[in-house]
């Protein structure tokens, strides 16, 4: 059976911290923690759980203080986790199985990061990651901000998941990284591009986010995936801006790079008609958005609610408008299985059980 070293960078983490490692720590040999300066408890926090406490002082650079962590791993393979990161008990057995039966000749092991779960316990955002690699091949972190491994040879992909529980996020810190690169006059690949146009879309400086996806987009070489999420997420800030006929133009050109249409371009194409009562065209991308099946190796960001209860919600609503019951009550029922304690869907049931033979209301369906 294999040893697992989890390395981990932190920085006043008190509030998470044990969450993590409590989930963690019987199914690893080693911790070791690194500590870029806390003026809080974490590191009292950390000792709690190791004696592999180690200091590193933060230079602004992600990927540096990742490749410092894994320094100090010395068992064959090394597990990072981020502190507000946890492995859900379902996930701590795959994990546990994973270790007992991995052949020692696998250089990586992906695994899922539901980086975001709604009230109903639906995961909202779920992507890859090379997660569990073989220390000896000493694989490095690059990047300043969304850094990631440079990982090459035997990788398989597992179906372990591990699960963020964020309890704030940085605004501006990552914003800022990118700006100082910038002023250096740092070259920018494809994803930093994309990744800079994301930083100040959540910062809303919208129209600098439109200008960095349109770079990502042009660039001749990078990640066929960062391209397509330019163009939707340059799309979601047209519609900010109320400039329709770009949103559409941005959602219709993520389609040359997927070559056919994905859910989230679907469902949000769907968006632009409902919102223009073109409700039958709508209905059109909606099913499309339905009828496309999820790829299990997927490694880019996959948003599962755009293939499940929001176009059903949204059709709800659409045949509700065009007189046809029966269909939205149909797509309301499945939009209820994954989401039975939503407000929207408890009014449309109700509604739609009257106006079908009960009752009737003078209100409507709604999303």
């Amino acid at each position: 059976m294999i040893t697992i070293s989890l390395c981990m960078i932190v920085k006043n983490e008190e509030e998470v911290l044990a969450r993590c490692l409590d989930s963690v720590k019987d199914y690893v040999d080693e911790i070791n923690i690194v500590d870029t300066g806390s003026t809080d408890t974490t590191v009292e926090i950390a000792k709690q759980y190791t004696d592999r406490v180690f200091f590193f002082e933060w230079t602004g650079n992600f990927a540096q203080a990742r490749n410092e962590s894994f320094k100090y791993a010395t068992q064959d393979y090394i597990l990072y986790l981020d502190a507000d990161d946890v492995i859900l008990e379902e996930d701590q057995q795959k994990l546990a199985q994973l270790k007992e039966t991995l052949d020692p000749a696998v250089d990586s092991v992906s695994m899922y990061y539901n980086a975001g779960v709604d009230a109903f316990g639906n995961i909202t955002l779920r992507y890859r990651r090379n997660r569990l690699i073989k220390r000896t091949r000493n694989f490095r972190w690059v990047g300043d901000v969304h850094n990631y491994l440079q990982v090459y040879g035997n990788v398989i992909n597992s179906d372990v998941a591990i699960t963020h529980k964020s309890t704030e996020h940085a605004v501006g810190r990552n914003l800022a990284i990118y700006q100082r690169k910038k002023e250096r006059g740092d070259t920018f690949s494809t994803r930093d591009y994309f990744y800079y146009g994301n930083e100040l879309r959540e910062n809303n400086h919208l129209e600098d986010a439109i200008e960095a996806y349109n770079q990502a987009v042009a660039q001749e070489t990078g990640w066929v995936e960062d391209k397509f999420y330019a163009c939707i997420f340059r799309a979601d800030c047209y519609r900010s801006l109320d400039k329709s006929d770009q949103e559409l133009a941005s959602l219709l050109e993520s389609i040359r790079f997927t070559k056919s249409p994905r859910p989230e371009a679907s469902s949000r194409i769907g968006d632009y008609f409902k919102r223009k009562k073109e409700f039958r065209h709508a209905i059109v991308w909606y099913e499309l958005a339905i009828a496309a099946k999820p790829d299990a190796n997927q490694w880019s960001f996959s948003y599962p609610a755009y293939s499940t209860w929001y176009p059903h919600l949204q059709l709800c609503v659409c045949y509700d408008m065009l007189g046809d019951s029966q269909k939205a009550y149909y797509h309301n029922e499945e939009a209820r299985s994954y989401r039975p304690e939503d407000p929207s869907v408890i009014h449309n049931q109700k509604y739609l059980t009257k106006k079908l033979g009960l009752d009737s209301l003078t209100t409507s369906a709604t999303d």
